[in-house]
C-alpha cells in the first residue's frame, strides 16, 4: 500500500505542476482574473494532498489499514475538488455547462477534511496509548 499511496503522491505532484504551468502560461490569456484563481486555487490544493500522500506513504507509525481509508479520502477529494475547480474555471471554454457539477466541489473538500481528521485521530490514539 506504502508503494501505491507514494506513487499517487507523486504523480498527483506531477500533475499539479503541469497544470500549474499550463495555467500560467496558456489559459493565463483566455481566462478572467477570478477563472484563473479558481484554477490556481485547484491546483495548490492538488499539491498539497500530493505532499500529504508522500507523507503519508512514508509514516510507519499510521496502520494500512488506516493508510488505505486516508489515501481514498484523499484521492476521491482531489478529484472532485481540484477536478471541479479546473472544469469550472475553464467552463467559458467548452460548450458543456460545468457549473451544473459545481456541489461536488465542497464534497470533495469535505473528503479532504475527513482525510486530514483520520490522520489526526490516529496520531492521538497512538500518542495515549504510551
Amino acid at each position: 500500500m506504502d508503494k501505491t499511496i507514494l506513487s499517487t503522491g507523486a504523480i498527483l505532484g506531477i500533475i499539479a505542476i503541469i497544470l500549474g504551468a499550463f495555467g500560467a502560461h496558456a489559459l493565463k490569456k483566455m481566462l478572467s482574473i477570478d477563472q484563473l484563481s479558481t484554477f490556481e486555487t485547484g491546483v495548490r490544493y492538488q499539491m498539497y494532498h500530493a505532499l500529504f500522500l508522500l507523507f503519508l506513504g512514508l509514516m510507519t507509525q499510521v496502520s494500512q489499514r488506516t493508510k488505505k481509508t486516508i489515501f481514498l479520502l484523499v484521492l476521491v477529494g482531489v478529484i472532485l475538488f481540484s477536478g471541479s475547480l479546473y472544469l469550472l474555471a475553464t467552463n467559458d471554454l467548452t460548450s458543456f455547462n460545468f457549473t451544473t457539477i459545481g456541489f461536488v466541489t465542497p464534497i470533495g473538500g469535505l473528503l479532504l477534511i475527513v482525510a486530514w481528521c483520520g490522520l489526526l485521530m490516529n496520531i492521538m490514539q497512538k500518542k495515549s496509548q504510551k
